[in-house]
């Protein structure tokens, strides 16, 4: 779970996120379990982690809300490549509380 100041903190990486979901057309739902995964995992202090956390949170976030997107137009869409989704969607979804798939 994330603080409310998170997001006051974050709104410059919130902005980013919505301009990937619009990229990508999610449905509210999908942009809002985006949003939340982002807020609780976003506790790290370095910047250059942040494009990565948007791109699988946006991944994540879309998977969970039934109106998924393939890793590679989430990647292309947040401008990080595909090993990054990747390799980090499902250390998002165990951050904030989910079991991730084994598949």
């Amino acid at each position: 779970m994330y603080r409310a100041g998170d997001e006051f903190d974050q709104r410059e990486w919130l902005e980013e996120l919505d301009g990937v979901a619009d990229e990508l057309e999610l449905d509210a739902e999908a942009r809002s379990t985006a949003k939340d995964l982002f807020l609780s995992t976003a506790e790290s202090p370095e910047e250059r982690s942040k494009p990565s956390a948007l791109a699988a949170s946006v991944y994540a976030g879309a998977l969970i809300a039934g109106d998924q997107r393939s890793q590679t137009a989430v990647a292309d869409a947040a401008g990080v490549s595909r090993l990054v989704v990747q390799e980090r969607w499902k250390q998002i979804l165990e951050r904030a509380g989910f079991d991730a798939p084994t598949w």
